[in-house]
């Protein structure tokens, strides 16, 4: 049933008054070399990049916002993916996270576990029986819903307590998030369970590729306070990984904080953290440039806020976008492909599909 005409008018006033728009500095973008893309090489490495809530309206406001650029458009592989959860056709990103990380559609608000709350085995656990190591890096604290579903088994994505409790148990290798203050909070015990396992760092400068387990927490993720930290934490994630004895890595990447602004139906916020995911984005093509068995995915756990991009003048920086929910939406989210095998990834997918295309790749199961 339609909008009654009254409801349309009030609807009407909210969209109005989510419009924003933002003039930009352009930061330039990563042209890649395209050397292996959609080649048959084999595949050692692969990073799994999730820009939260960023759907086709934070791409197109950031790529003309950046002068009608950005180094996840310069690719030639595209298609877009299905977010939907098990039990609600607009998935959280609990649920969205966890079918990227275990290839199975599960409920939202569970992490890691399936509709019954069994625990599903992640990408890192089943790539690392078989001779992988695997790392993730978020803007988000690391008991957020997305890097959680890489290593904990919880059925309550707000269980912080329980998920952080689960890391020491996890098969990550490098870890880093938000924030010092968080890890700090936790119980005593678990925080004794981390430090036994990994090397706990609070800058960057103290990682070396010696360490048998890493854990680096900056001492903040907000934006007028991280600085490059998602760019250069994914630059030294990377760096890492690969000194490790191994097969190769697997490394998921998030941008966490387009949801955040995206929820608050903040325009210019939401197009300066697309565009600070842009530059994690530059990171990991180019390393795939270099290395010629990296495949990098980037796509999106699901859209935030309905938003349209409306207008823009690349040449000034210059976008205006609007939001037409405060809220997740089910649109289909972009997906971007590049290195080996990458065209195998190009039309329509389930996020669940995702993870087990990087399995069966990596794996040859």
């Amino acid at each position: 049933m339609g909008l009654s005409l009254g409801v349309f008018a009030q609807e009407s006033k909210k969209v109005n008054a989510a419009q924003g728009n933002t003039y930009t500095t352009a930061q330039g973008s990563y042209m890649p070399k395209f050397a292996v893309d959609g080649k048959s090489a084999k595949v050692k490495n692969v990073i799994l990049m999730i820009g939260d809530g960023m759907g086709t309206g934070a791409v197109n406001a950031a790529h003309y916002a950046n002068g009608g650029e950005l180094t996840m458009t310069n690719l030639r592989a595209m298609g877009f993916v299905r977010t939907q959860s098990a039990d609600n056709f607009t998935t959280d990103s609990a649920a969205s996270g966890t079918a990227y990380a275990c290839g199975q559609k599960t409920n939202n608000g569970y992490v890691g576990v399936s509709t019954k709350g069994e625990p599903m085995p992640n990408l890192p656990e089943k790539l690392g029986a078989l001779g992988w190591v695997s790392g993730v890096v978020s803007t988000d604290d690391l008991n957020g819903a997305t890097p959680a579903s890489f290593f904990a088994h919880e059925q309550a994505r707000g269980n912080s307590e329980a998920i952080w409790a689960d890391l020491p148990e996890s098969s990550l290798k490098f870890a880093s998030a938000g924030a010092r203050k968080v890890y700090e909070k936790q119980p005593l015990k678990t925080q004794e369970a981390i430090s036994a396992k990994y090397k706990v760092v609070f800058s960057p400068d103290e990682v070396s590729a010696s360490d048998e387990a890493v854990l680096y927490l900056p001492e903040s993720v907000a934006y007028d306070q991280r600085g490059n930290y998602l760019p250069e934490t994914t630059a030294l994630a990377i760096e890492y990984l690969s000194a490790q004895k191994g097969k190769g890595f697997f490394l998921m990447v998030e941008g966490a904080r387009i949801d955040k602004e995206a929820h608050s139906n903040k325009f210019a916020e939401t197009v300066r953290e697309t565009l600070d995911f842009d530059k994690a984005i530059a990171e990991a093509i180019r390393f795939a440039d270099e290395d010629g068995h990296t495949l990098v995915i980037i796509s999106a756990d699901h859209e935030t806020g309905g938003l349209s991009f409306n207008a823009g003048v690349p040449e000034e920086g210059y976008t205006m976008g609007v939001f037409t929910s405060r809220g997740h939406t089910p649109s289909m989210v972009p997906l971007f492909i590049y290195g080996p095998h990458s065209r195998e990834f190009t039309g329509v997918h389930e996020n669940s599909d995702i993870s087990n295309m990087i399995f069966s790749i990596l794996s040859g199961k």
